[in-house]
């Protein structure tokens, strides 16, 4: 079967959208799953939807890559995205064609070809997405290194040469997983400028004509199919063989923190696409963690006591799905600073992400590390739904009684895989700091009365002694026992 390249896709018959020839106005550090999937998806619709007639330069940021299997296939690659909207199950197929080549800057010539392009009238933006470890300062980091150790060392001596050039500055989106992404990497510039004495003006250029955005990307991306005989299968069906099919989930949210001009500057508001320029990316974070992540964290420990084991599963059960959406709509929802509408939009899409018929999401894997989760997603929303109504929230409190449940039903001993809990007769194995699977371990014979006291009164995993919240522990005891008389099913229920 024939690689899939431009010709190769003519003759297979696909009648989407492509754009074979544009200039080359996006410079994006990273190749992976993800940024395939989800910048440079964005940037097709775009071309197609905007006529932004812009390709994308994808650039490896570190010597192993996809440069050359990019190259081979055209910039060609399959895109499914997949997943649930409203109920009904989505797979949509979409070829993009937003991407012109691959480069390797590790190759001979390769940072060469990243240095032409940064003299180039056409480049616009750049992308980035270089890991959470991507964006930081590095003092070995050097200007005539071929190239440059770090990212941002990579970025100002990349920077150096267009303004050498005399071009405009750029608009810089950055989508690693760090708060204050944006603000982050230009520090990191920063200092690089200093360390090479590149001098003011050049200081001046990059922080004056550049716009540093930070920005919050939200998609699950599974990446590649692992699957050799789906892959077989699919690659028949299209009529070509494709050796970077890219998989995401139907939902996607792009946050850029900028100027408002920005959103006409960039093409994706007149694409009618999910990319939104907002004066700060904060609350769109905490919109993310508290509803999306909090959710999680608030109904797994108990559904998976309740013997659910994937996500999917439990949005197909009435009580766990419930307990979720009344804790996210009368508990976390009005706790948050942003539009209602929006908030409850977000919320009704999360039912749907959960209930994406193509990822089998364990309840395990999302257990891990639950007592900091906990902390950071659901105990602020917890904390403020208390100052604002006066009064303990019931679904809340609960998820709390169940992450105690989880990680002290039946223990049976620590090992060096974890702490060894039981349900129903089938071992499971809790998975958090070493500190905490000492703790419950040392008070797995505690009544329940001294157990959440304990608990509660732990500074170091709440930071404060939650005792002190009036009610707040004796509701913990009463939800507790609940869950292990009755199970967490039942004490979901009781509180619907």
């Amino acid at each position: 079967m024939a690689l899939l390249n431009y010709d190769v896709l003519k003759k297979s018959g696909y009648t989407g959208y492509v754009l074979e020839k544009a200039p080359e106005k996006v410079l994006q550090f990273g190749e992976g799953n993800f940024l395939r999937a989800f910048a440079d998806y964005f940037f097709d619709v775009a071309n197609e939807k905007a006529n932004f007639n812009g390709k994308i330069v994808l650039v490896q940021p570190i010597a192993t890559g996809l440069g050359e299997l990019i190259d081979k296939q055209e910039g060609l690659y399959t895109l499914y995205l997949r997943g649930s909207e409203k109920g009904k199950k989505v797979d949509l197929k979409r070829v993009i064609s937003s991407c012109s080549r691959g480069l390797n800057p590790y190759a001979e010539g390769g940072w060469d070809k990243v240095l032409d392009l940064m003299r180039s009238k056409d480049l616009e933006i750049i992308v980035s997405n270089t890991t959470e470890a991507g964006i930081v300062y590095d003092p070995e980091s050097k200007f005539d290194q071929v190239p440059p150790n770090s990212f941002p060392a990579k970025l100002t001596r990349a920077l150096y040469e267009r303004f050498k050039a005399g071009l405009d500055g750029l608009v810089i989106l950055s989508c690693e997983l760090i708060d204050n992404n944006g603000k982050e990497l230009l520090n990191c510039v920063n200092k690089h400028i200093a360390d090479w004495n590149l001098g003011d003006d050049f200081k001046n250029w990059v922080n004056n004509k550049n716009i540093f955005c930070s920005t919050l990307v939200d998609r699950i991306v599974p990446g590649r199919i692992r699957d050799a005989k789906e892959v077989e299968e699919l690659n028949k069906i299209n009529g070509y063989e494709d050796n970077l099919i890219d998989v995401g989930e139907i939902f996607g949210v792009w946050i850029i923190e900028g100027p408002a001009e920005l959103e006409n500057k960039l093409p994706f508001k007149k694409a009618g696409l999910p990319v939104h320029v907002v004066p700060d990316v904060t609350p769109y974070k905490k919109r993310k963690v508290r509803i999306l992540n909090g959710a999680h964290t608030g109904f797994v420990p108990g559904a998976y006591l309740a013997g659910f084991n994937i996500v999917r599963d439990c949005m197909n059960d009435e009580v766990i799905k419930n307990f979720m959406n009344k804790m996210l709509n009368n508990e976390i929802i009005p706790t948050l600073p942003l539009d209602k509408k929006d908030l409850d939009e977000f919320a009704a899409a999360v039912q749907d992400r959960f209930n994406n018929p193509f990822v089998n999401h364990e309840l395990m894997s999302i257990s891990l590390n639950s007592t900091s989760k906990w902390r950071a997603r659901n105990m602020p929303s917890m904390l403020e739904f208390i100052e604002k109504n006066k009064k303990l929230p019931e679904c809340l409190v609960m998820s709390l009684a169940a992450y105690i449940a989880f990680y002290s039903s039946n223990i049976k001993e620590l090992n060096d895989k974890g702490l060894i809990c039981n349900r129903g007769g089938n071992d499971y194995t809790v998975n958090d700091d070493r500190w905490v699977l000492e703790f419950y371990n040392e008070h797995k014979n505690d009544p329940v009365e001294k157990l959440v006291h304990a608990v509660l009164t732990n500074n170091e995993m709440w930071g404060q002694d939650l005792t002190k919240i009036a009610g707040l522990e004796d509701l913990v005891i009463k939800d507790l026992n609940l869950i292990r008389k009755d199970g967490a099913k039942a004490a979901f229920k009781s509180v619907l």
